[in-house]
């Protein structure tokens, strides 16, 4: 009986540190960026910290409910859960609130709840159920399209919500494939498609078929002995070229004027001063006073609530995707660099974990949990830094809001509550 009590409470207690680490760091930068004046309660509902408190407290009460529950109850109702996900995400077109242009809520009276923060953890059940089942090999092509569909349907019902950056989270799973002995072919091609895709929008169609051409020149002047037949060198080249053409026609016809302004600035298209100074002012505002927020905190910071652009609301909304500008402001490289090396150790710790599972199940789930933190942790801090063109998507357990906050912390507690179970899946 004392070894049943033991091996029930055998939790990675380092993953559970870091968790609480990142979350009570993110708490204390959401204090900073949205009090006013004097704070007279921590728990003020009115006050964005009030309420992130309160999500605080009802996420060690979800984490007592995902370990109270047996280990195999996840691996056998994953189907479920992800089917309940995804009519969570089909009610939203019947009965959603619209905010921000993103029909992504449900709104019980003063209460919202966003269901594209608990579908990651849905669809992450659902990946490892299939791709552990004994009939799955996910280096046939049949497969592979299975697989693709399950992570395809929620996020396709997210993107049509409006809400691009939840959708581009969903290509974490890339990773997990790629874990999995998906064909090296596959990230060959995905950083092709990457690689076409900035050289198009960045030099044109016409510089860009050349580059292609000596490319596969160059290619097949490298690979003497096992150089691929010619009418294989001049498919590839006429589908990349094609594919040039098609990201070209996206981007001029598809995406909308303030898409394509970012992308635009991310990748230093536009060149009139005039404009680049009026885009500042309108679709660039959030990221040009995140800029100088992150620039001004300097080495070790301005200190706790000393933050002038972050106490002075020059950052909207700043407590939500760009809180890691208040870290820049008021922690300096020092407290930035902490963040980052939590979210290393944290995704490091779970990818170490992962590859320790005896079940199959238990590690595919274990590397969705990391590839999904590691995706919103690049494109956030990536974002507020102006690496990356701005998307809105939420830092980990850092940003304000209770979905959020929730489903990260189910996410990573049913991994964790897997990892203590792992002496039983032998």
């Amino acid at each position: 009986m004392l070894r049943e009590n033991q091996r029930r409470f055998k939790f990675d207690w380092l993953a559970i540190i870091l968790f609480l680490l990142l979350v009570g760091f993110g708490w204390v930068n959401i204090l900073s960026a949205s009090h006013i004046g004097e704070i007279d309660s921590y728990f003020d509902m009115s006050q964005p910290y009030g309420k992130q408190a309160v999500f605080i407290l009802l996420a060690f009460l979800l984490i007592a409910v995902v370990l109270s529950i047996e280990a195999k109850f996840y691996e056998r109702f994953s189907s479920i859960i992800y089917l309940l996900a995804v009519l969570a995400l089909v009610g939203l077109f019947l009965f959603g609130k619209n905010v921000n242009g993103a029909t992504s809520w449900y709104a019980f009276g003063g209460i919202t709840i966003q269901p594209s923060e608990f579908a990651k953890f849905a669809t992450s059940l659902a990946v490892a159920k299939y791709i552990s089942d004994m009939q799955t090999d996910i280096k046939t092509l049949k497969d592979q399209l299975r697989t693709l569909l399950i992570i395809i349907i929620p996020a396709a019902l997210i993107l049509l919500q409006n809400d691009a950056g939840s959708t581009i989270v969903y290509g974490a799973f890339f990773f997990v494939f790629y874990r999995e002995g998906l064909q090296q072919l596959y990230l060959i091609a995905l950083v092709a498609i990457i690689l076409i895709s900035v050289l198009t929008l960045k030099f044109g169609l016409l510089i860009c078929g050349i580059l292609l051409l000596l490319i596969t020149i160059g290619v097949n002047l490298l690979l003497r002995k096992k150089r691929p037949p010619i009418y294989m060198s001049i498919l590839v080249l006429a589908l990349s070229i094609g594919f040039a053409f098609g990201v070209q026609f996206f981007y001029q016809s598809i995406l909308k004027p303030h898409q394509q302004d970012r992308i635009s600035i991310w990748l230093r298209l536009e060149k009139d001063p005039a404009k680049l100074e009026q885009m500042k002012k309108t679709i660039l505002y959030n990221l040009h006073e995140s800029e100088k927020a992150i620039s001004s905190g300097r080495f070790t910071g301005k200190g706790f609530l000393e933050g002038t652009r972050t106490t002075g609301k020059f950052v909207p909304e700043q407590h939500t995707d760009y809180i890691f500008s208040t870290v820049g402001e008021e922690w300096g490289f020092l407290g930035s660099s902490l963040v980052v090396i939590l979210f290393v150790l944290l995704i490091v710790r779970i990818l170490f974990l992962a590859e320790a599972q005896k079940s199959q199940f238990s590690r595919v789930y274990g590397y969705c949990v990391a590839s999904i933190l590691f995706v919103h942790f690049m494109i956030n801090v990536g974002m507020v830094m102006g690496l990356i063109p701005t998307v809105g998507i939420p830092l980990p357990f850092f940003s304000y809001g209770g979905s959020g906050l929730w489903g990260f912390t189910i996410l990573l507690f049913i991994f964790i509550k897997l990892d203590s179970n792992k002496i039983n899946e032998w």
